[in-house]
């Protein structure tokens, strides 16, 4: 067994076993992070003052899962994919509502309201992608979200900024959304369809339909030559790695 794979499999041990502050520190040594640990159980992130996640029930194994998330990416170890996308695998299991086999996710994945994210098998989540989740995001099989999506699911009224509204987003089976696009609140994206670059993405996105622009408008049918589901090959990485 590989030094990668060992670290791994401690890694594994200790996150099957459910997150607590001693499984904390001993990932947090495994990774080499410097932290001065007598304040974890002072810690609070970022999504403690959400109002969603206090609604939701933010449990402290999934402050500390969140936070084991986020530190991957301020150590050197991010940049070890075979090591960073398993490890990532491990965490999205316990940590998001649910998750599906083959998850892969690059760098800087960043969301807010974790026990709204549902995610199907073989979703691929490139860098600098955003769920904000605090209304939902379901991604179905084979979906993927290319470098700096942005996904909103809540909005604020304007005359009272303490008044939300929450909009579920769905981004159906083999749907692809490019780089630096955003999907607003509520809007669902059809099985097989395609989101160019830089869109915004206002309205619902029928089935086999590419769409781009701001706001966003369909300009075409998805090249498919009469394919459909696997046979579209949403093969991520070469040779097929992280998809078994």
């Amino acid at each position: 067994m590989s030094k990668i794979d060992e670290l791994l499999n401690e890694v594994e041990i200790i996150v099957n076993k459910g997150i607590n502050k001693e499984g904390v520190i001993e990932i947090l040594n495994s990774l080499k992070c410097y932290f001065p640990y007598e304040i974890l159980d002072e810690m609070k992130l970022y999504g403690d003052y959400l109002p969603k996640n206090n609604e939701l029930g933010f449990s402290k194994e999934k402050r500390y899962l969140h936070f084991l998330w986020d530190v991957l990416d301020k150590s050197p170890m991010c940049l070890i994919s075979n090591f960073a996308i398993p490890y990532r695998q491990m965490l999205a299991k316990k940590l998001f509502k649910s998750c599906g086999k083959n998850f892969i996710a690059e760098e800087n994945v960043r969301f807010n309201v974790p026990d709204n994210i549902e995610i199907g098998d073989n979703v691929f989540l490139n860098r600098g992608t955003f769920l904000d989740s605090k209304g939902g995001v379901v991604l179905g099989n084979s979906v993927t979200l290319t470098e700096g999506v942005t996904i909103f699911t809540h909005s604020h009224e304007e005359h009272d900024h303490e008044s939300r509204t929450y909009a579920k987003v769905t981004i159906k089976d083999y749907a692809k959304i490019y780089s630096n696009s955003t999907i607003l609140p509520g809007i669902t994206v059809e099985k097989q369809s395609i989101v160019a670059a830089c869109s915004l993405v206002s309205e619902n996105v029928k089935e086999n339909t590419m769409v781009a622009g701001v706001p966003a408008k369909p300009i075409r049918e998805r090249k498919t030559l009469n394919r459909s589901g696997e046979e579209l090959k949403h093969i991520w990485l070469n040779n097929s790695e992280f998809q078994n």
